[in-house]
């Protein structure tokens, strides 16, 4: 942590004093999580004053470039030095860009060669002059939410799956797309010129842009894609803070596009239009940091998919086995017209607190070494009632899922779940959180969570 903060202070010196008239800590700060905290530096430090709006070839462009290499090096990520930089003609002239490239390889030497692209665009609009009471003024186009909140998330998802790269098969390319107002010249530039050589080997692509307004909405946008939108479908049976909407409609031309016109599937996440899109009052003020850790959670659960799952096809014109983790007659959680209940109650939450948690026991290993995170657990209630196809669909170390797996195995019979009426077997998901009391070295009740 002491890294941490010490690396968040330089960046802030290196941006100047300006940048404490948009981020400081105060009181109500102090409830934030650690992950909203880091949100909040980066996109403070991303829409700073100092950037000057990040135009396209910009020395504000270079400093947006600068600090996300700086982080992705902090987080882990295996930054890749050459190849990054290009140029792009604008009305007669040329002006000089660049993107951020960053591997974080998976384990599977069958797989590890694949690769999905997670990327957000850097630039912004710059700066113009108007007249303001006959006086020229600087109007700055700081875009927090355009897009300094995507880079943001990029970083911070960078850092959740830096943590668990033990569990991904396929590798990862992290990538700041410079000059994307440009016509996309740096998506453009990395899919067609750096990684052309090994372009038929990214699988899918992830793309963050405009995602700090969530009151309006999180979407996600696949082109119609019917395999990056059974992803979307099978998120609904997990307990996530949040749920994208799927969207027809693309709710902003991005780095997507590119891809999409390769015949690579791609995804966009973000939260749509707002009314500040494209003006000097794009600033840090209006950006939701909760909303943002909520989506944040969510598109790390997709990448773990997308990572861990079979290759997702351009056009299912080929026969395809469907992915599932059960059989044809297990009903999604979602899908029931009754959900299941447990002790008359159909909220997961009661299971969580009335079973779960008193029934838990921190393994003594994972105790001792540190060890904590947080376990997706499935399991299917079937028509009787009973708990069974108990499995980890994410896990932590063999200690805490094993853990996991003992204790809802052991769980009394529930009310199962009807569909038109009848008895069916339902399918679910549930999140266990194995946290240390670091005062006290121990682990106490509220060390496990449901969210």
């Amino acid at each position: 942590m002491m890294k941490r903060l010490l690396t968040a202070l330089a960046a802030l010196l290196f941006l100047g004093p300006g940048l404490g008239a948009q981020y400081r800590t105060t009181l109500q700060d102090l409830d934030d999580s650690e992950t909203v905290r880091a949100l909040k530096e980066h996109v403070a430090a991303l829409s700073a004053a100092e950037l000057e709006g990040r135009r396209a070839g910009s020395e504000g462009e270079r400093m947006a470039a600068d600090y996300l290499e700086s982080w992705l090096r902090e987080y882990g990520i295996d930054v890749l030095t050459t190849g990054n930089e290009f140029g792009v003609a604008v009305g007669g002239d040329t002006l000089q860009s660049r993107n951020v490239t960053g591997l974080l390889q998976g384990w599977d030497k069958n797989l590890n060669k694949h690769y999905i692209v997670i990327g957000a665009r850097m630039d912004n609009l710059g700066m113009d002059t108007l007249m303001v009471n006959g006086e020229p003024t600087r109007r700055i186009y700081y875009g927090a939410n355009g897009n300094a909140s995507g880079m943001a998330m990029l970083l911070e998802l960078a850092q959740k799956l830096s943590y668990a790269r033990t569990l991904l098969r396929r590798s990862i390319l992290f990538v700041g797309f410079g000059a994307s107002q440009e016509t996309f010249a740096g998506s453009w530039y990395f899919l067609h010129r750096a990684f052309a050589e090994d372009a038929s080997n990214i699988d899918a692509m992830i793309n963050l842009d405009m995602l700090g307004t969530s009151a309006g909405g999180f979407y996600a946008f696949t082109s119609s894609n019917e395999d990056m939108n059974t992803i979307v479908s099978a998120l609904k049976g997990e307990l996530l803070p949040v749920q994208a909407q799927l969207t027809n409609q693309q709710p902003y031309p991005s780095d997507h596009t590119v891809f999409y016109d390769a015949e690579i599937p791609s995804v966009l996440f973000t939260t749509g239009r707002y009314p500040e899109h494209g003006t000097g009052e794009d600033t840090y003020g209006i950006i939701d940091f909760q909303g943002m850790e909520g989506e944040l959670e969510y598109i790390y659960s997709y990448v773990q998919r997308l990572c861990n799952g079979q290759k997702p096809l351009f056009r299912n014109d080929s026969v395809k086995p469907k992915e599932s983790s059960v059989s044809a007659d297990v009903f999604a959680y979602s899908d029931v017209d009754v959900k299941p209940m447990f002790l008359n109650s159909p909220d997961p939450a009661t299971f969580m607190e009335r079973w779960v948690y008193q029934y838990v026991k921190y393994p003594k290993y994972a105790a001792e070494n540190g060890i904590q995170g947080r376990v997706l657990v499935n399991f299917v209630i079937n028509e009787k009632g009973e708990v069974q196809d108990v499995s980890i669909s994410r896990g932590v170390h063999y200690t805490l899922d094993d853990e996991a797996i003992r204790v809802v195995s052991a769980s009394p019979k529930w009310r199962p779940g009807r569909f038109h009426g009848k008895k069916v077997k339902t399918a679910m998901t549930i999140a266990v959180d194995f946290k240390l009391d670091k005062k006290k070295g121990t682990f106490g009740i509220n060390g496990i969570t449901i969210k």
